[in-house]
C-alpha cells in the first residue's frame, strides 16, 4: 500500500484510503489521528452533521510540544473530535511506530481541499479571526476561484482577551450566520483554547488553522512545493522571519527529537 501512496502521490493522483477516525498514534501524549489528505477531507464532508459542534486541531511539532510542557494547552487538544498531523515530522514519527500509511495533514492543504469539494456552494463558511484586511483579501481570492462558495460570515475579534460577554456574542453571532465549517485563525495556544470553550455552543464543525488565513489570503507566502514535499516547509518560514522563528523552531525542534528519541515519548 505503501508503494501504491508514493506512486499517486508522484503522478498527482488523488488516492482516497478509508478514514478511521478511530486509528490514533499518541506522540508526545497527544493522541494524533492516522491517515491522509484527502480521506481525511472526506471523511469530515461525510460526517459534517454528526460532527458539528465538535473541533478539530491541526498539530505541528511547535504544537505538540507545547502541549507535552502545558497541561491547559494538552486538554485543549485532547477534547478536539479530531487531530491531523500538521507537520512532517510529526507524521513521520507516526510511521516509526508502525503506522506506515500516516501522511502530513496541513491546515492550509485541508482548506484548500475542502473549498475545492465546497466550490458549488453545497457547504457554507465561516471565518473567525486573523484582521479585517486578511478575511477581505481572503474572502476575494476564494469569491475569485470558486464563484459559487459559500460565504456566511467573517469577524475579526479584538486582540485581546475576550470577555465572556463578548464570547457569547460571537457565538451567537456564528450560529445565526447558519455555517456549516467555521475556520479559526487565532492562532497557537488562543485558537485551540477558544474552541475549547466554545465547543458544543458553537453550531458548526471549526478548525483551528492558524496561518491558513494569511496563506489563502495571499498576505504570507508558503514554500515552494518541492521545499513541502522534501519537509522544508519549516526551513522557508525560518528564512522568511528569522527573527520571529528561530527560536521557536530551534528550541521545539530540539525538544521534539529529544522527546520522542531520547526520552521515547
Amino acid at each position: 500500500m505503501q508503494r501504491l501512496m508514493k506512486h499517486n502521490r508522484l503522478y498527482g493522483r488523488k488516492c482516497v484510503f478509508m478514514f478511521d477516525p478511530e486509528k490514533k498514534c499518541k506522540v508526545l501524549g497527544i493522541d494524533i489521528n492516522v491517515g491522509d489528505l484527502n480521506s481525511a477531507a472526506d471523511h469530515v464532508i461525510k460526517n459534517r452533521d454528526d460532527l458539528a459542534g465538535a473541533y478539530v486541531c491541526f498539530s505541528n511539532v511547535h504544537t505538540t510540544v507545547m502541549a507535552f510542557k502545558n497541561d491547559a494547552y494538552r486538554e485543549a487538544l485532547r477534547g478536539a473530535k479530531l487531530v491531523f498531523p500538521d507537520g512532517f515530522p510529526i507524521a513521520k514519527e507516526q510511521r516509526r511506530k508502525g503506522f506506515e500509511e500516516a501522511e502530513r495533514i496541513a491546515g492550509p492543504d485541508f482548506m484548500k481541499e475542502i473549498f475545492e469539494r465546497s466550490a458549488d456552494g453545497s457547504i457554507s463558511h465561516y471565518f473567525y479571526g486573523s484582521t479585517d484586511e486578511t478575511l477581505k483579501k481572503l474572502t476575494g481570492n476564494l469569491k475569485e476561484k470558486y464563484p459559487r462558495i459559500n460565504i456566511a460570515g467573517m469577524y475579526s475579534p479584538p486582540f485581546r482577551k475576550l470577555t465572556d460577554e463578548e464570547i457569547d456574542n460571537d457565538i451567537n453571532m456564528i450560529n445565526d450566520s447558519d455555517a456549516d465549517f467555521v475556520w479559526i485563525g487565532l492562532g497557537a495556544p488562543k485558537q485551540e483554547l477558544f474552541m475549547q470553550k466554545t465547543g458544543g455552543r458553537v453550531n458548526a464543525l471549526m478548525f483551528g488553522v492558524g496561518a491558513g488565513f494569511a496563506f489563502h489570503a495571499g498576505t504570507k507566502k508558503r514554500a515552494p512545493k518541492f521545499m513541502q514535499k522534501l519537509g522544508l516547509e519549516w526551513l522557508f518560514r525560518l528564512l522568511s522571519d528569522p527573527k520571529r522563528l528561530f527560536g521557536r523552531y530551534f528550541v521545539t525542534n530540539t525538544q521534539f527529537l529529544w522527546y520522542t528519541k531520547v526520552m521515547k515519548k
